[in-house]
């Protein structure tokens, strides 16, 4: 029973607290939600929000130590760990479209032009911040942001706080599934930079042939007006492996939150 007067609602203080830590811990570790241009006190609220009505859902009991113990700690990074694992999920099919980005940039002779990225603060190639762009308006548009919430809230069944331990297969199934989105990153990517390698392969010949010809004032100009022609082209095929990607993530946070 739930004591009474000041230690009850300091109990139940707690209680909300601990409820706050797995929400809180996906959110820093998603796509959108945790982008430095989201204010904290933004964050402390969607966690709240989530996290409250799973103790009506589940049953939230602090060890008899109080949270300030070997058990409470224990409970505390169990919570982390789950949320971490939930919102990574979806940040690692979220960076394909990252990766795809680099990867044209690169060919296309624009790995030098880079810009702040919104979502994690850190500079990064300028084309892969358009495509990441990309990704956050596909992301928002199919309700990712809503569906990580409900994930979350839902996690709270399978993984009731105090046994919130992923097994060895939860985090080995994470681990190639960031490979499997490495390599769809690359097939995203690899149309459009292989057309433009051989746009500089051909360049390469030209300059063989004509040794006076100033390949770089070229050579470069020509790479990019052939990347932006191959985005424009593929551009709507792009954007539905990159939803793919952003989708697969989802599904493998929902795997996790069913402890799978």
């Amino acid at each position: 029973m739930m004591p009474t007067g000041f230690a009850g609602v300091e109990a139940q203080l707690w209680l909300w607290m601990l409820a706050m830590i797995r929400p809180g811990a996906a959110f820093i570790a998603a796509p959108v939600f945790g982008s430095p241009q989201v204010p904290v006190q933004l964050r402390l609220i969607v966690a709240l929000a989530v996290g409250i009505p799973a103790t009506a859902v589940v049953p939230f009991t602090l060890p008899d130590a109080g949270i300030a113990s070997i058990e409470g700690f224990v409970m505390v990074v169990g919570e982390v760990l789950v949320g971490l694992a939930l919102g990574f999920a979806v940040q690692i099919g979220f960076s394909a479209a990252l990766l795809a980005g680099e990867t044209i940039g690169s060919a296309m002779g624009l790995g030098f032009a880079s810009m702040v990225d919104p979502q994690s603060g850190q500079s990064s190639p300028a084309l892969g911040q358009f495509l990441s762009i990309l990704g956050t308006f596909l992301f928002l548009s199919i309700g990712g942001h809503l569906a990580l919430a409900a994930l979350v809230f839902e996690s709270y069944v399978a993984l009731p706080p105090g046994q919130a331990w992923l097994g060895a297969e939860s985090l080995k199934g994470l681990v190639d599934f960031g490979g499997i989105v490495f390599a769809a990153g690359v097939a995203i990517a690899l149309p459009v930079a292989f057309a433009i390698i051989l746009v500089q392969v051909v360049m390469g010949m030209l300059a063989r042939s004509a040794p006076a010809m100033n390949l770089f004032a070229v050579g470069l100009p020509a790479a990019l007006l052939a990347g932006i022609i191959l985005l424009a082209i593929a551009a709507p095929v792009m954007a539905d492996a990159i939803l793919a990607a952003i989708q697969r993530g989802l599904e493998m946070a929902g795997t996790l939150a069913r402890g799978g």
